[in-house]
């Protein structure tokens, strides 16, 4: 069994949770795609861990876990991710933690490049999270990236520092700030990548064999469908695919060997930075915003910046269903509504007047948008940690399914707080199946 965990909004799902919990059930944890610039909560008692590398099954120690040829890794955020857990109480070693040896290295240019580029675009902005991601993607592109197979040469290390910081420091310079050092950037980097080297392996065989031998495999995302470089709000996305799609190239796993997709989504949308968001809770709403910004804790993990709060949008999310071929749903932070009176969900948009029924692909299109709300009654009452469905208040159950109808997709999940149990798993769904598999 191969699951993939997909955001389907604009990220900040509640990934990092689902996948902790649904990692018990399955032997290897894989991410495929990103870097440091995701931020996946998981609190397991009094502990909170904010993983922003490390896929979210490194809690449970009898996991292996995969760092995909699809990822951009900066190997110093790696190394100071696996020390600040191990304070906590987690031991990463290379034999619980794979790292494939065709990914991308994040080096110290690609993070003066993403400053550079963001100064650039000026009031265009994307509102990156300036950790050279977007560069390393650009430089993998480019075919000049630095792979961690060719890390592992000191030669073939030089050589690409040298010749790609040639061309980095043309435009560094150019924007007013003291160009970088090739010798310098090796001096970090060369104690990193010897640190690094036990963890490196072909990891598209080391799942193909784990495939052979029955293992069950979760694929991670990050980011989410509204933020992938084909599919999402263009420009304003990110720079690979946490699409379905993404987690095949992206892992080194055969189309077909995928058994499942499972789409996470709030009880309401975030986006953090910049770009459209047709739902958005503008100034009249803001007291609203507010309370849910503060009830769910809409802080970005990675960022601490605070996140854009707007009404559930039934049309993006059935698009993201329809783009990953969502088998099931798992519905998070259910009990952040608790205190409202009436909730909106969007059922589709008008643009000039005509009304539209898919997502438009022009990030214009998007800015134009008039919601088209349906209204439903608030439940007024405490959902905090309930895990039986017929004990949710009748308007949550009712607002459970609306959604449900609405986006075409079971909910087979569906959290009511951040801790493990917090969760009620639906009788009879897909979800209930992978978790007694």
């Amino acid at each position: 069994m191969i699951i993939v965990i997909i955001g389907a909004q604009w990220g900040d799902e509640g990934k990092g949770k689902v996948v902790d919990l649904l990692a018990d059930r399955f032997d290897i944890v894989s991410r495929y795609q990103g870097g440091h610039n995701a931020g996946h909560s998981v609190y397991v008692g009094d502990r909170a861990f904010v993983l922003r590398l490390l896929p979210s099954g490194i809690i449970h120690e009898d996991k292996t876990c995969v760092l995909g040829n699809g990822m951009v890794i900066d190997p110093k955020a790696f190394f100071e991710e696996i020390d600040q857990i191990a304070e906590q109480g987690v031991e990463v070693s290379p034999e619980r933690l794979k790292v494939s040896s065709r990914a991308h290295l994040i080096m110290p240019y690609h993070r003066a490049l993403d400053h550079t580029s963001e100064e650039r675009l000026g009031n265009e902005k994307i509102g990156t999270t300036l950790r050279g991601i977007g560069p390393a993607y650009e430089d993998k592109a480019g075919r000049r990236g630095i792979r961690v197979a060719d890390a592992m040469s000191p030669e073939i290390l030089k050589l690409r520092i040298e010749r790609n910081l040639e061309e980095a420091n043309r435009i560094i310079v150019l924007y007013g700030t003291q160009p970088l050092r090739a010798d310098e950037i090796l001096a970090e980097m060369t104690p990193l990548v010897e640190r690094l080297r036990p963890f490196v392996c072909e990891t598209s065989h080391f799942l193909a064999e784990a495939r052979k031998a029955k293992k069950k495999i979760l694929l991670e995302g990050a980011q989410a469908t509204l933020l992938d470089v084909d599919h999402g709000t263009y420009p304003y996305v990110t720079s690979s695919n946490p699409t379905a799609g993404g987690a095949s190239v992206g892992a080194g796993i055969p189309p077909h060997h995928i058994t499942g997709v499972l789409g996470i989504v709030r009880t309401y949308a975030t986006r953090v930075g910049e770009g459209p968001f047709p739902t958005e809770m503008l100034d009249t709403e803001e007291p609203i915003a507010h309370l849910i910004r503060e009830r769910g804790n809409e802080y970005g993990s990675v960022t601490k910046r605070p996140r854009r709060c707007g009404w559930f949008d039934a049309v993006a999310t059935r698009y993201a269903a329809e783009l990953n071929g969502f088998d099931s749903i798992a519905l998070t932070k259910l009990d952040v509504l608790d205190e409202l009176d009436e909730i909106k969900v969007c059922v589709g948009y008008t643009i000039n007047g005509e009304r539209v029924d898919t997502f438009p692909a022009v990030s214009h299109d998007l800015r134009q948008i008039e919601p088209i709300y349906e209204t439903l009654p608030g439940w007024k009452s405490d959902t905090l940690g309930i895990t039986e469905f017929d004990r949710l208040p009748v308007n949550a159950q009712r607002y459970v399914r609306f959604l449900s109808e609405h986006v075409g997709v079971e909910i087979g999940l569906i959290s009511t707080g951040p801790e493990r149990d917090q969760t009620i798993i639906l009788k009879d769904s897909v979800m209930e199946g992978w978790f007694t598999n």
